[in-house]
């Protein structure tokens, strides 16, 4: 049965309206009416924390595409196995092959050779046959393919947001948050610059804190793959979209 997951995409007004901000950033402009007339539901001007917003929505929505995915190719590993065909070598051993271009490499021209290779590259294509059904009726191939569309935005978000000027601690403390979720190796990672940047993200957090509290909210970032970072997230209030859970 295939998987119930819907494939979640950004509105196109929402990317729109974000890319406007950004735009209007980099040239130096004032967000202006634009700005003020999403006040309402965002009390941030900051055009990088828009970003920031659009790219934590698209990362979630990839990395739960990649465990979907994950758990399906287990449960096809589990069940039916990767393609293989098990081959006998001339020393009385044998190997097990995944491909027909790996057949040719190890099989030579000989009679008996190519005896092995046509029941060899039989059993293979049985074997992915198998696969394939299995395939179409849990829908790994079509989440395989969703992960890489999310991925693939969440990317693009990404360079968008490393592109936009920030124009508050909120803004530099969302990019480096950003930089953090999608580089950091392993969760409070002492490897150099990540142990550096959660320290530079600390220090803008608690300055933002002191200076700018109606912008700075704890516990909103830092939950994503690279665990809470110290217990202490960011955000801008009136709640911001994407939220950890």
């Amino acid at each position: 049965m295939a998987d119930s997951d819907n494939t979640t995409t950004l509105p196109g007004v929402t990317r729109r309206r974000v890319l406007a901000i950004a735009a209007n950033a980099k040239e130096g402009r004032q967000p202006g009416k634009l700005v003020r007339d999403h006040a309402e539901a965002d009390q941030s001007a900051d055009p990088a924390v828009a970003v920031w917003r659009e790219w934590l929505i698209a990362h979630e929505e990839a990395e739960r595409r990649c465990r979907q995915q994950q758990r399906l190719e287990r449960n096809l590993v589990e069940t039916v196995g990767f393609p293989c065909a098990t081959i006998p070598l001339h020393d009385g051993t044998s190997v097990r092959l995944h491909s027909i271009q790996a057949l040719n490499e190890v099989l030579g021209p000989g009679p008996e050779d190519e005896a092995v290779r046509a029941k060899s590259k039989a059993d293979l294509e049985a074997h992915q046959e198998r696969w394939d059904v299995a395939d179409r009726e849990i829908g790994y191939s079509a989440a395989l393919l969703a992960e890489g569309e999310a991925a693939d935005q969440a990317e693009n978000l990404l360079q968008l947001l490393l592109e936009t000027p920030a124009a508050s601690l909120a803004g530099v403390a969302a990019k480096l948050d950003a930089v953090l979720s999608e580089g950091e190796p392993a969760e409070a990672s002492a490897e150099f610059p990540w142990l550096h940047i959660r320290s530079v993200l600390g220090d803008v957090i608690r300055i933002g804190q002191e200076l700018v509290p109606e912008q700075m909210l704890p516990n909103r970032l830092g939950t994503s793959k690279s665990g809470r970072r110290g217990g202490c997230t960011i955000g801008v209030s009136n709640g911001a979209k994407g939220g950890a859970a």
